[in-house]
């Protein structure tokens, strides 16, 4: 790398050889050789001194010299005077006749000799810099590809995970648990990987691949469905137990083609090469719709459903199926169901037909006794309530009197006076929560905060959390970790964060997600 001896147009030769060769831009050569040759003229002429080195673009020429700050005097700068790089108005006239406070004088230098020392100093200057810019340009390339689909060859493996040669420009990484469960990868063997994360570091970008995402399966349909990549069908979810069984929702706003099928392809010669690519994985391939019942109807496949009920309040649903179906539709431990819940993002319990009537007649008895309770009436009355479909005193207390005067047996006086207990019982609940909400020392925007239901909030409080901005603060894990899994899966844990980050802090949902990347 002896640039600096050779004639110049060979020098902008080679300049330009290189930059091609490392795919990094030209100036950037420009600037490491300049940097080099300042360094071996510092070597010369003394390190105190402020010396660049300029190359001419245009025929090659290298100017050498030494800058100076022109100051009124050394007295002006105080402590800062350094009399290597500063002159006053009357030594800056030697370079410059028309010098004043302010200026930058320029010393033209004679170009320095280049022994064997320099070029060694040189060579080292601009391995460092060119190495350092092509890894820059290496994680800038990478990091824009994010979310897409790489083809590498397995250049090694330690302790299960695996390193990948990415078309010899980089090395990506491969944990063992973004490996598929099953799947036996072995030195120079070829893989396509999703690119999930790139990160800067010393030894170059660290390019995090796996393939057990469920984009990663979204974007190998991509890659196998002319009209998924084209936009005519849309793939609205994907979930995966890797290696095992995936389902994917797909729609198209196309009446006359069948979103499902030409998914699939004839005798399933579009699926086939993603199954394999997933080490035989199980793909259902699920018309999404619109109706939150038809989806998850359709999620339950390849069990029928016979009958359904979703909660719209709570994203639960319970689904009612045959006897026989019970077990396909739960699937072996529990994967078809949850799969089904991770597709369609709703909570979906599986119950025979029995077990649906015990849990209606549990669910009548409930809210017959929350009736009874809460608005002080016989259980005839609320019994009534029920068979109407009232299932909170809220919407006693605020539904349009006239709907509580049209139930048989009922009159204005009784829908009124059920109005006003209705409205009472409430008065009361909110003031005793507030209550116990100041008593852990909670802030009332936390107590209002009404994304999620009070006992959960009352929950974190009773776990330090005392407003907003705690909530806030929180990853979702955290907040997992708090109410239990139960109560609270990472999905919903994530939105819940982002609802409180954007009231609390003003952040929208795409600078949360940009902060979480």
């Amino acid at each position: 790398m002896s640039f600096v001896s050779m004639p110049r147009q060979d020098l902008l030769l080679s300049i330009d050889s290189l930059a091609s060769e490392k795919q990094i831009d030209r100036e950037t050569v420009f600037d490491s050789l300049e940097i080099a040759i300042a360094k071996i003229a510092k070597h010369k002429y003394g390190e105190e001194f402020n010396i660049v080195a300029n190359i001419d673009r245009k025929n090659g020429s290298i100017h050498v010299k030494r800058l100076f700050e022109v100051i009124e005097s050394p007295e002006s700068k105080g402590e800062e005077y350094d009399p290597f790089t500063m002159l006053t108005v009357s030594e800056a006239k030697k370079y410059n006749k028309d010098a004043s406070v302010g200026d930058v004088v320029e010393d033209p230098l004679p170009e320095p000799e280049f022994g064997r020392m320099a070029f060694q100093t040189a060579r080292q200057i601009m391995t460092a810099r060119v190495r350092d810019a092509e890894k820059g340009r290496q994680y800038e390339e990478f990091k824009d590809n994010i979310g897409d689909i790489i083809n590498g060859v397995v250049k090694r493996i330690e302790f299960g995970n695996v390193y990948v040669d990415i078309n010899g420009k980089a090395e990506g990484y491969i944990k063992n648990t973004e490996l598929i469960p099953g799947e036996r990868l072995g030195v120079g063997d070829r893989v396509r990987a999703l690119i999930m994360d790139v990160a800067r570091s010393n030894s170059g970008p660290q390019i995090f691949l796996t393939r057990t995402h469920p984009l990663f399966m979204e974007k190998l349909f991509t890659q196998e469905v002319p009209e998924i990549y084209e936009g005519i069908i849309k793939i609205k979810s994907v979930a995966r137990a890797p290696g095992s069984h995936a389902k994917i929702a797909v729609e198209t706003q196309d009446p006359s083609i069948d979103a499902v099928g030409m998914t699939v392809g004839i005798k399933g010669t579009r699926i086939q090469p993603v199954i394999n690519e997933c080490h035989g994985e199980k793909i259902d391939v699920i018309l999404y719709s619109e109706d939150p019942a038809v989806f998850i109807v359709n999620a339950m496949q390849p069990a029928k459903v016979a009958k359904i009920i979703v909660d719209e309040d709570t994203r639960g649903a319970v689904v009612v199926v045959n006897e026989d179906q019970q077990s396909l539709a739960i699937g072996r431990r529990g994967q078809n169901v949850r799969l089904a819940s991770q597709l369609t993002g709703w909570n979906i319990d599986v119950l025979n037909e029995a077990e649906e009537q015990e849990r209606r007649a549990k669910e009548v008895k409930e809210k017959t006794e929350l009736f009874m309770t809460g608005l002080d009436v016989d259980e005839m009355i609320a019994q009534l309530l029920v068979s109407e479909g009232f299932r909170t005193i809220e919407e006693v207390a605020f539904v349009e009197l006239k709907e509580l005067e049209s139930i048989e047996g009922f009159n204005t006086e009784l829908a009124t006076e059920l109005q006003n207990r209705a409205k009472a019982y409430l008065e009361k609940i909110e003031k005793d929560y507030f209550e116990q909400g100041h008593k852990l020392g909670m802030a009332d925007d936390l107590l209002n905060f009404d994304f999620i239901k009070r006992p959960i909030i009352m929950k974190l409080g009773e776990a330090g959390i005392k407003t907003l901005s705690d909530l806030a603060d929180l990853a979702s894990d955290e907040l997992v970790e708090i109410l239990g899994e139960e109560t609270m899966s990472h999905r919903l844990a994530g939105r819940v964060i982002m609802k409180a980050r954007e009231i609390a802090f003003g952040i929208t949902v795409a600078e949360n997600e940009e902060e979480n990347r």
